[in-house]
């Protein structure tokens, strides 16, 4: 099968590398890297350009948790540093109890000591080669004191053991005045003779409860330059002192509850021992056969981080604080907010599809905390609630009170308010959100991110619209499917890309598509990284073209116009052309191919970022940040054959996996994918032993349970 000459097909297969295969025959949690994403970027050709500071590399930790846990339980190199630990730091400050990726939470650090603690340097230096880490499993020997650090956790506890050498006096500093986020108060107090407890209130506030192996002989309190430091001191001569913390977000007492229910009584290795089993079972979901080693470690560090956020904040006694700080109790677990305008995109389907009870849980925490405040709760740009909402309930999923969810999602789609959509009444008015007149507008300009939210609340408006239809309301049906083309009053057609508008109407000028920005015009990205998205109507985006061979041209620029080096932001790097894998926003892009009869186009590019944006470098390194798992749940769809091109539709664009059979547990039954080659090139996509039409499949096919062929062919250049 042949394709026309192009230079793009030529350039990408040129860069398309054989992919090797072969079985699969260890435990799943042996291919997990959680160091994955703990490294940047670093060199011009993995940046894209020569970086005055150091750009945002994955922003992940390397500590111990259960999926969705309330405890993540992880070494800090150092504070207000995304997840709090940087692979190239060679020392360690602590080890909290708290993680998502961000720049928050951290909370509740602890570090082993010995001898004299001076308050105001405390840290030891560690070496990579006596760190270790696996699902549930963290390992480090600090070098200060000679202290072996062995962490393991339950849903709502942190197991500490460590081992000093003989005669060694052993204590722990509890720094409560520190996380990630500014802590306005502390406490700690001894409550029996191996037994502590307090609370730390940072954003939040949040209790502990603690038993110890060795009998506490006092809590000291020593007067930093910044602040008070408590340090714990123990007896005994015996090397090992082990600590099991409880939390919780309710009270010290619901702390003892959660320890007792879940660790009490227990070993270290009981309690390490159940978590690599709990990790396995979910990674067991989906079994794959073939590929390189290397690519069933990626595709597993993947799954595994594709499960650590959102965050369960209810007790075992079914008690939590709601948003109103009253204690109450339900019949469901209660959830942090998901990471929305990153994870809408994937992260949320694939944990829909692999954790449904978990998926309506969390929902029905947003509907919680949107009856406190009147709006569903949104999260940094958008309303992409709408899309993992009506996805999820389109894909089955109805444990939770969906009236009610649509009520608050309509609320957000008609009152303007910084806790829905801003600047909604503009939009609904004029079709678009403008930009304000800027002089010279740079990278950190804040001017309304007019373009990205005029194109988001388009989609948000069509995923509306799906909810609207099953809720049987056809007049907002009508409405939001209206509003939700939208995006088209953006477009340019002097330049093919979607750019900002002023209050008159006119064209923001001058204007550089090149250029990013964090909030001027588009959010965290270019005009090339913006002007492709409308997954609700892919096809009304190509009709602003003069045709499809216009189009596909204008994509073709997207993937080899060169990135201009003076153009840099710390968060986009990483390109093909201007294309970003570092940051989401185009991360939907690739598959636009399939719209110009260019499948094979999409598959080769899905394959060079697969391959060469994960484990950049030394082989841990992200090309961007994870933000929650969206970048780990990109490459886990794309390795098995399937994407949500359109989260809020129930259905999956087919791509070519990585691997040659892929097993994957689904609403009860197994759905197996199956590809003849590595090829990039479709040729006959077989379901169940009947053809598709066309290059999706939908979710209630897939819950059959039945085989999916993928059957593919080379492609080949015209000379």
């Amino acid at each position: 099968m042949t394709t026309p000459r192009c230079p793009l097909t030529a350039l990408l297969l040129a860069a398309c590398a054989i992919l090797p295969r072969s079985a699969d025959a260890k435990p799943l949690t042996s291919y997990v890297d959680p160091f994955l994403g703990t490294t940047a970027p670093s060199s011009v050709a993995e940046v894209g350009f020569k970086a005055p500071w150091k750009v945002w590399g994955g922003l992940t930790f390397p500590g111990s948790s259960l999926p969705n846990a309330m405890v993540q339980l992880s070494p800090i190199t150092r504070f207000k540093s995304g997840a709090g630990y940087e692979y190239e730091d060679n020392t360690i400050v602590g080890f909290a109890h708290t993680n998502k990726g961000h720049w928050n939470l951290c909370n509740l650090p602890v570090m082993p000591a010995s001898g004299r603690v001076n308050p105001n340097n405390f840290e030891s230096p560690f070496s990579h080669k006596n760190e270790s880490a696996s699902p549930g499993y963290y390992q480090v020997l600090l070098s200060r004191n000679n202290i072996n650090v062995e962490l393991t956790t339950t849903l709502r506890c942190g197991f500490h053991r460590y081992t000093y050498k003989d005669g060694r006096t052993k204590k722990l500093i509890v720094n409560l005045a520190i996380s990630n986020e500014q802590v306005k108060d502390w406490k700690i107090e001894q409550v029996a003779e191996n037994a502590f407890q307090g609370f730390q209130q940072a954003r939040d506030k949040i209790f502990f409860y603690a038993t110890t192996s060795r009998k506490i002989e006092k809590i000291e309190m020593h007067s930093g330059r910044e602040h008070k430091l408590p340090v714990i001191n123990f007896d005994g001569d015996d090397q090992t002192l082990e600590i099991k913390i409880g939390l919780s977000f309710v009270s010290a007492e619901n702390a003892r509850i959660n320890l007792e229910a879940e660790i009490a009584g227990k070993s270290f290795d009981d309690i390490r021992t159940a978590a690599t089993e709990t990790w396995e079972a979910l990674l067991s979901k989906i079994r794959v056969t073939g590929g390189s080693e290397r690519q069933r470690g990626m595709f597993y560090s993947c799954l595994y981080r594709s499960f650590l956020w959102p965050a369960l904040r209810s007790d075992t006694n079914g008690e939590f604080k709601n948003p109103k700080g009253k204690t109450v109790r339900a019949n469901h677990a209660y959830y942090t907010d998901p990471s929305l305008w990153d994870d809408y995109r994937n992260k949320l389907v694939l944990l829909g599809m692999l954790a449904p009870k978990i998926t309506e849980d969390v929902i029905q925490s947003m509907i919680e905390r949107g009856n406190a405040s009147g709006f569903m709760p949104i999260f940094f740009h958008g309303d992409h609630a709408a899309p993992f909402i009506a996805g999820a309930y389109l894909r089955g999923l109805r444990g939770y009170d969906v009236k009610r969810a649509y009520e608050l999602l309509l609320t957000n789609a008609t009152r303007e308010s910084n806790r829905g959509r801003p600047h909604l009444n503009e939009y609904i008015n004029k079709g678009y959100i403008s930009t304000p007149r800027v002089g010279d507008p740079g990278v950190e300009t804040k001017a309304k991110a007019g373009v990205t939210k005029t194109l988001e609340y388009a989609y948000d408006d069509y995923s509306l619209a799906l909810l609207a239809r099953e809720m049987n309301d056809d007049a907002t049906y009508q409405t939001m499917m209206k509003r939700s083309r939208n995006y088209a009053n953006l477009f340019d057609p002097e330049t093919g890309l979607m750019r900002g508008r002023l209050e008159d109407g006119s064209w923001v000028r001058p204007f550089d598509a090149k250029q990013p920005y964090y909030e001027y015009m588009y959010r965290e990205a270019n005009a090339w990284q913006s002007s492709f998205f409308a997954p609700h109507d892919t096809e009304g985006l190509i009709a602003l073209y003069p045709d499809k061979t216009a189009f596909e041209r204008q994509l073709d620029r997207l993937f080899t116009t060169p990135w201009n080096p003076r153009h840099i932001a710390r968060n986009v790097n990483t390109f093909i052309g201007q294309y970003c894998h570092g940051n989401q926003p185009d991360h939907g892009f690739p598959y636009l191919y399939y719209w110009t009869n260019r499948q094979e186009k999409c598959q080769i590019l899905l394959n060079i970022i697969m391959e060469r944006f994960y484990g950049m470098g030394d082989g841990r390194t992200l090309c961007g940040m994870d933000d929650a798992g969206e970048m780990s749940s990109w490459y886990v769809f794309n390795a098995i054959g399937l994407y949500p091109y359109s989260p809020a539709d129930p259905d999956y664009i087919i791509t070519v996996p990585l691997f040659d059979e892929v097993r994957m547990q689904l609403g009860g039954q197994t759905v197996t994918i199956i590809r003849s080659a590595g090829d990039p090139k479709i040729t006959e996509i077989i379901y169940d032993g009947e053809k598709l039409q066309g290059w999706f499949i939908t979710h209630d096919k897939l819950l059959r349970g039945k085989t999916l062929h993928i059957k593919t062919a080379p492609v080949v250049v015209k000379k």
